[in-house]
């Protein structure tokens, strides 16, 4: 008699190597981050932040809000992706980059940083950011 896990139907499913829309990367490492920003077809806002940093948590639902919205799209037409960095975690990677202050938010287009801004901004200025990168 065969076990009944495996008369079931091997399970198939789908790889991206890219991220989707609604794919929102939190607390990458070095590795994941570069493999985030390295995407040829998406524009990637980075967001570096501290758990104890409270404009940062003021930032943070504003740019989910505006990344998940489906109509955004860069000054090249590409869509955007979120990919969150704790600059206390991973400060190498924030000195790597010149943070200096939090949140500080860059944008990258094929692994080359194209625009960068520090501060907690309401979601009018966070759109016009995106829009403009």
């Amino acid at each position: 008699m065969t076990p009944v896990f495996r008369q079931s139907r091997p399970q198939v499913r789908s790889f991206h190597s890219t991220l989707r829309r609604d794919e929102i990367i939190k607390q990458a490492n070095a590795e994941t981050f570069r493999k985030a920003i390295s995407n040829k077809d998406r524009t990637v806002i980075v967001d570096f932040y501290a758990d104890w940093c409270q404009p940062c948590k003021v930032l943070a639902p504003v740019l989910e809000k505006v990344v998940k919205n489906p109509e955004m799209k860069t000054s090249t037409g590409t869509p955007v992706d979120l990919v969150t960095v704790n600059a206390d975690e991973e400060a190498d990677l924030a000195a790597e980059f010149d943070v200096r202050a939090l949140p500080t938010v860059m944008a990258f287009r094929e692994g080359k940083p194209v625009g960068k801004f520090a501060g907690a901004f309401p979601e009018a200025d966070v759109r016009a950011f995106v829009e403009r990168v």
